[in-house]
Formats: C-alpha cells, sequence, structure tokens
C-alpha cells in the first residue's frame, strides 16, 4: 500500500508526475523490480492567508472619521487557490462565499467579502476602540476555510467641532422684516453645518447651514425667543456640538444711547502695555437718566483676545507683537464693535466700530551670523564671488537689512560687499606673501522696521576672509638635454656656449640658475642663464655632464627643476675648422637615454568588443532609415 507522506503538498504545476521504482522479494526467490507512475493532476484548494488564518488574525488600523461604510478590508483570491488579504475596493469572485461568525459588531461583511465601516460610522468621542470578525470563506465545491480580522479605530486627528461662543445674545427691534439677518453663529471644526433643534413651533427663525446666519421668517414683535443651535460635521454627524441664542425683541418707544465718539479709529505702538486705557466712552441714555448701561465688546476672536472692556474704557488686553506672521495676516489692524446696552425693558444698544492699527517700533538690533570666515584663492580674479553675509534681524519684515564695508575698498582692502544681498566680491589683487589673510567691518543697518524711518540700528560684524595660497608652477625648460660640443679657446679666455631658455609663473620672481653637477674643476661658470666655459692651460678633450638647477617662486613656494648640459670639449690641437660658435652634435659612441613616462589608456578587450558592435548596429539602423525613407 502505497501512501502520502504526511505534511506532503502535491503541486501539479510544479510536479505533474512521480515515477516510484518499486522492489519486491520473496523467500527463496530472485527480486523483482517494478516501476509505479503516480500521475498528479490540478485540483482545487482552499486556503487562506496565514496572517487571516492565524489565532490572532490580521489587523487593521483605520482613523474614527472614516466615512460611513468606507471599505477598511478584502479577502480576494490568492493565485494559486488560496486567498489573501488585500486592501480596499478589489470585489472578490461571485463563486466564494463569506459568512460572519460573529454578530456582536458594527462592522459590516457583504457578499464580496469586503468589510465595511459602519453605517453611521465609528464614535470620534471615543478613544482606541478595537473590534473582531470572525470570516468562513466556503467555495463551490464545499472546500472553505477561516481567519479573523482585528480593526483598530485609533482617535480622530482633525479638531471636533465646537462652538467659539456656547451662549449668544442678540437684541433686535421690532419691524424687523422677513428674511433679514438677526445674527450669526460660528463654529470651529471641519465641514461645519447648522441646524435649529429647538424650537420647533412656531418657526420664527431659519438659519443657513452652510453660514450659520441667523434669518428671521415673519415680520418680529415683543417677544423672547431662545434658540437651540447644533454644529456638526457634514461627513460625520455624530461629531457635533450646541449653542443657545437668545434672541430679544425690543419696541422702538426708546431711543438707543448716545456715545462720544461714535467711532474710534486710533494707532498704536507695539510696545503699548498691557491694561493701557485706549478711549473711554461717554455715553448717556436720554429716555431713562437712572438706566444702567452695559459695555460688550464684539467682533473676531482675535480682536476680543488684545482687547477688553473694563466699563465704558476699552484697554489693551495682551502684547501687541507686531514681528510675527499671524499680526502679519490681519494686515497688522483690529476690528471690532463696543455694543453699548440700556438696562430695563424693552433694551436699546448703541454701536461703536473700532479700528486700531498697530505700528512698528524698532527693537531689535542685527545679529552677526556665526563664524563668519571664508576662504578665497590669492589668484581669484575681479568679481569672484567670496561669500555671503547672512545677518539677521527679529523686527518685521524679518532680517531687512543693508550691508556695508567699513572703511570701503582700497588696495588695503580688496573687497566689496553688495548692499542688499550681502555678497563679498574680489575688486583688486590679492597677494598671500605680503598678507595671509584679511579682516573685514560689515556693518549690518536694519530698514523699515520703526514708523520713524530715522529710527535705525545697526551692528559690526567681523569677517575674516583666509587667502588660500596656489603653488608656483615649475619652472619649464626647452629643451631639458642639450648636447654640445665646442672647441677650447686660449687658457683664461671666456667662451659662452648656450643660453638655457626657462620660464616660470607669470606672476612669480626672476628665475635664478645654479651648477650643482659636474663643474669638479670649475671650468664652466653661470652668467644669469647663459653658460659660459673658463679654458685651462691643461684642456685635455672630454665630455662634460652638467646639471644646471634653475629656481622660480619667492619664500616658502620656491620650486625648481635640473637641466642636463652635455659639453663636449676637443683640444685646439685638434683639427675642428676655427668657428666662434658652438656646434651642437649628437655622438654615437656615447648616447645619453633619456627616460620619460608618458600615461597611455589601455581599452579592456571587451570595452573595443563592445563598441565595435554598438558601432556596426548604428551604422546599420542608419542605413536601414536611410533606405525606408528613399523608398517613400
Amino acid at each position: 500500500q502505497v501512501t502520502l507522506r504526511a505534511g506532503a503538498e502535491l503541486d501539479a504545476r510544479r510536479v505533474n508526475q512521480y515515477t516510484l521504482i518499486l522492489r519486491a522479494a520473496c523467500p527463496g526467490e530472485d527480486e523483482v523490480e517494478e516501476r509505479l507512475f503516480v500521475q498528479v493532476t490540478a485540483g482545487h484548494v482552499l486556503r487562506c492567508d496565514t496572517r487571516f488564518a492565524s489565532a490572532e488574525g490580521d489587523v487593521v488600523q483605520v482613523l474614527a472619521d472614516v466615512a460611513p461604510r468606507t471599505p477598511l478590508y478584502a479577502v480576494l483570491p490568492q493565485p494559486l487557490g488560496g486567498l489573501t488579504v488585500m486592501g480596499q475596493g478589489f470585489p472578490s469572485p461571485s463563486f466564494l462565499q463569506f459568512r460572519l461568525r460573529n454578530h456582536n459588531t458594527p462592522l459590516v461583511l457583504t457578499r464580496r467579502g469586503v468589510v465595511l465601516a459602519p453605517d453611521n460610522g465609528f464614535d470620534p468621542s471615543k478613544d482606541t476602540q478595537m473590534f473582531r470578525l470572525e470570516i468562513e470563506v466556503m467555495d463551490r465545491h464545499g472546500h472553505n476555510c477561516s481567519g479573523a480580522v482585528r480593526v483598530e479605530v485609533l482617535p480622530s486627528l482633525r479638531p471636533h467641532v465646537t462652538f467659539l461662543e456656547p451662549h449668544w445674545a442678540v437684541t433686535v427691534t421690532e419691524g424687523v422684516g422677513p428674511w433679514e439677518v438677526v445674527t450669526q453663529v460660528h463654529a470651529r471644526g471641519d465641514n461645519v453645518r447648522y441646524a435649529i433643534l429647538a424650537p420647533v413651533a412656531p418657526v420664527l427663525f431659519t438659519i443657513d447651514e452652510v453660514t450659520g446666519e441667523i434669518r428671521s421668517t415673519r415680520r418680529l414683535e415683543l417677544i423672547r425667543a431662545h434658540l437651540l443651535i447644533r454644529a456638526y460635521n457634514a461627513l460625520h454627524p455624530n461629531d457635533h456640538a450646541t449653542a443657545t441664542v437668545n434672541v430679544t425683541v425690543q419696541g422702538t418707544d426708546r431711543q438707543a444711547p448716545r456715545c462720544v465718539p461714535g467711532i474710534f479709529v486710533s494707532q498704536v505702538p507695539e510696545t503699548v502695555s498691557p491694561g493701557s486705557i485706549l478711549v473711554t466712552l461717554r455715553c448717556t441714555d436720554s429716555g431713562s437718566t437712572d438706566g444702567c448701561l452695559h459695555y460688550a465688546l464684539e467682533g473676531p476672536p482675535s480682536s476680543r483676545a488684545h482687547f477688553c472692556m473694563e466699563g465704558p474704557r476699552l484697554k489693551v488686553n495682551t502684547t501687541l507683537d507686531y514681528d510675527s506672521e499671524a499680526m502679519a495676516a490681519l494686515g497688522f489692524q483690529f476690528t471690532a464693535t463696543i455694543v453699548v446696552t440700556v438696562g430695563g425693558q424693552p433694551l436699546q444698544s448703541t454701536r461703536v466700530p473700532v479700528l486700531v492699527t498697530v505700528t512698528p517700533v524698532n527693537e531689535f538690533r542685527p545679529a552677526c551670523p556665526n563664524g563668519a570666515t571664508f576662504t578665497v584663492p590669492e589668484t581669484a580674479a575681479f568679481g569672484s564671488v567670496v561669500g555671503r553675509v547672512a545677518g539677521t534681524d527679529r523686527d518685521y519684515p524679518l532680517d531687512s537689512l543693508e550691508y556695508s564695508l567699513e572703511g570701503g575698498s582700497g588696495p588695503a582692502q580688496p573687497f566689496s560687499i553688495d548692499r542688499h544681498t550681502g555678497e563679498i566680491r574680489v575688486v583688486g589683487p590679492l597677494g598671500s606673501q605680503q598678507q595671509k589673510s584679511y579682516r573685514l567691518a560689515v556693518r549690518l543697518m536694519d530698514t523699515h522696521n520703526d514708523l520713524d524711518p530715522r529710527k535705525r540700528q545697526s551692528r559690526l560684524c567681523d569677517v575674516s576672509v583666509r587667502l588660500q595660497a596656489v603653488p608656483d608652477q615649475l619652472p619649464v625648460c626647452i629643451p631639458e638635454v642639450q648636447e654640445l660640443q665646442i672647441t677650447a679657446g686660449s687658457p683664461g679666455s671666456r667662451q659662452p656656449i648656450t643660453r638655457l631658455v626657462c620660464h616660470g609663473s607669470p606672476d612669480s620672481a626672476a628665475l635664478t640658475y645654479n651648477i650643482v653637477g659636474g663643474n669638479e674643476d670649475g671650468r664652466f661658470r653661470l652668467e644669469g642663464s647663459t653658460l659660459v666655459y673658463v679654458p685651462s692651460d691643461r684642456a685635455e678633450p672630454r665630455p662634460f655632464v652638467l646639471l644646471v638647477e634653475v629656481w622660480g617662486g619667492s619664500g616658502a613656494r620656491r620650486r625648481s627643476t635640473l637641466v642636463a648640459l652635455v659639453v663636449h670639449v676637443a683640444s685646439r690641437s685638434t683639427p675642428v675648422p676655427p668657428s666662434s660658435s658652438t656646434q651642437h652634435t649628437t655622438l654615437q659612441r656615447e648616447p645619453l637615454v633619456v627616460m620619460r613616462t608618458e600615461a597611455v589608456w589601455h581599452p579592456p578587450a571587451w570595452f573595443v568588443a563592445v563598441l565595435t558592435t554598438s558601432g556596426a548596429l548604428l551604422l546599420a539602423t542608419l542605413g536601414c532609415t536611410a533606405w525606408s525613407l528613399l523608398c517613400r
């Protein structure tokens, strides 16, 4: 009996036939050997993904503010017949059936194996929530597998809907017509919508669900209405807040208070201290001498945060910082309204508009950058950029500075600085032999930081510019090796032989020449770059090999090169045609070999082969293109 080994898995796509060799023998008989062929045919096996089928199950993390019925998880068929877990938006095939084994969850499992968010979304007010779904998958052949999914709902990162003021009171006069704006409520949050919860009847007011404007639906009479307003997130209705608005409709039998001034416009510096009084209103109630006046400040939150009312006095509540982006976003202006109401029935009110403009004060001095040190080659050309001095200033507008160089530009200070950018450039010759570095004094002057343009502050910054030495070039002599032949003259005479042609760096000092070898008996000397021979009375025909060292540059940067001179001196008795000129010859008996190494690149064989093949393909392509064009 042949059985399948435990734990073995058959895959017809990889191996579709196995050949087994069986040997059998009975006692006293010969062994028999036969072959058994086992063919594996493709079949359907339903397997779940490892993480999905594990005891803990797969894990999905979502935020609490996802929209209702958002796809969170999907179970898909594997390429080889199993199941895998993928992201949202992937439908499962119709021949699979999905069943939820536990029903104590608000999540929804569709017929295609997609897990959806609850119909009403998640509760954003709770902390981290955990839901577990146990899913069973079955195909049409009855094969099944099961797994689990854990959905972790994380707290929402978006701001919750909240009212800026949970209680709001407004007073209007009777006779307000239909669809006139009575007041407007404001709530913070995303996708905010508004609705009136109470009263349901009579319907005296309506609210714009987008802007929050409350309007009358009919002509108003003397009433007091208490409105309950709800603000909610349109995408997540569970995120909501409520506020109450008390609307009082007063009669017109009394006049509103009269206030002086009727409008307040002022400019204050940003350094005004909190608690300072900006204006004191003088208001009177003509209808009632003993009436009590109440003062309230209305307007944007920024205005109500920076100013407050103390009786009839408008005071500064907090510091007015001009040097901030938040103040710049407001245009450096605050608008508000002082509402003056009279006690008693019906109520009357007077509104005093307020406009306060904050003016700048130059409070801070410019600051120097840290480590203002630059390096420039001593051979830098005119106009070369050395670096940029980046000063800072905390006054608004930030870093509004002008740059200048103390002492100006000159031979002792061969630099200039851009007035607006602080960029330093070379405007004169540099020489590291006279000076290794320059110390510059850069003045930073702030601009446009005060209402008075004459109030400016400055600071001197030390900037160091170091010169980077550029080594001189080696002296170059042409030729580097000379072979000369001369005839010795009379003893004690001066006989010029040749003049060395050498040159060094354009800006280096003059070259110096010195015989450092081959002149043991002192018959040769150098006069500048000219080699002179001084014959003696014991002159013998012989060759001299002289080494001349040529020095260029100056100081520690001096560099030298060697020139080889081979001089063949012939005696006066040697039959040489008389001539005062020097003959340059090459002797065959004692050749002088000069070795010079040149760098040559020898590409490898594969590179040559690739280059040749690419060229052939390119020529063939061009030929085919030309042929097709001609045929057309």
